[in-house]
């Protein structure tokens, strides 16, 4: 799970979500080299001949771009969403590479979670306060329909 409930010492619940990665950095550097040795065999056929120097360039572009790609992949994927729950405040912060935070509170008394069909199916929004705000967009949705019962009781308990 892309998620991780915890308790805190003043009694409060912290939810802390973030994008599935399924590829860990150890895979990323074990891609990379696999991809420029295979691309490399080739090139032990044209060694010492003109034909090296015209195929070089192009070999290099492609393992730059697969690792570039990757890269800023990895970097999308550091957005971080985190929900604290309390008696008496709920807030939400949603942090993503390159942008500013944005912070939502309201009261936990109003909220409620809600799954909705659209844009996406399984929409998970929290209303009640000043403004409906999406909670883990970048969750599958069987995550948020389960995040959305797991969240509910929560909000249940703290009533």
């Amino acid at each position: 799970m892309p998620y991780h409930w915890s308790e805190q010492q003043d009694g409060a619940v912290r939810l802390r979500l973030w994008p599935y990665r399924s590829l860990p950095k150890s895979g990323f550097v074990a891609f990379i080299g696999a991809t420029a040795a295979f691309l490399a065999l080739p090139l032990l056929a044209v060694l010492g001949s003109p034909i090296l120097w015209a195929l070089l360039p192009f070999l290099a572009a492609t393992v730059w771009g697969i690792w570039f790609a990757l890269a800023r992949s990895y970097r999308s994927g550091e957005m971080i969403e985190e929900l604290e729950l309390s008696h008496d405040r709920i807030h939400l912060s949603h942090r993503a590479p390159g942008k500013p935070a944005q912070d939502w509170q309201a009261n936990p008394y109003w909220i409620t979670p809600h799954l909705s069909a659209h844009p996406v199916p399984d929409y998970l929004t929290l209303t009640g306060g000043p403004r409906v705000v999406e909670l883990g967009a970048f969750l599958t949705p069987e995550e948020r329909r389960r995040l959305c019962g797991e969240l509910a009781a929560r909000l249940r308990m703290l009533r």
